[in-house]
């Protein structure tokens, strides 16, 4: 597999379309920093790491509202290995005017646009989640 970023993003879009409680995805520290980022700004109910005989899985728990409609609206892919999206602190992308995040791949780590303009740092930009 080439792109595990965009597997997970799919992993997570599919599930969302046939209103699983959970997905489950191969577990690494790139998914885990995205999944930890869709935790803290309450698109996700839960990220926990279960142990299976090879990296592990992390099991993340889908967040619905009260009439089952997903709290994600959409899971966009950015910057693809064919062709890498790159940013400044000063020209972070904002995503519907500010309503979703851009994850964002720094040098200081993974963290969204809001936090990296803050920071003053650029970098690779993943994905937007809306």
């Amino acid at each position: 597999m080439t792109d595990t970023i965009a597997d997970m993003l799919t992993r997570i879009r599919n599930a969302l379309m046939v209103k699983k409680e959970t997905v489950e995805i191969p577990a690494s520290n790139m998914k885990r920093a995205i999944a930890d980022i869709l935790l803290k700004e309450g698109y996700v109910k839960d990220v926990r790491e279960e142990a299976d005989g090879y990296n592990g899985k992390l099991v993340i728990s889908l967040k619905y509202t009260e009439d089952r409609k997903s709290v994600i609206g959409g899971l966009k892919r950015v910057s693809k290995p064919g062709l890498r999206t790159y940013s400044g602190a000063q020209e972070m992308p904002k995503v519907l005017g500010g309503y979703g995040i851009a994850i964002v791949s720094t040098s200081k780590g993974i963290m969204t646009d809001k936090q990296a303009k803050a920071q003053n740092v650029g970098g690779e930009v993943l994905c937007y989640v809306w």
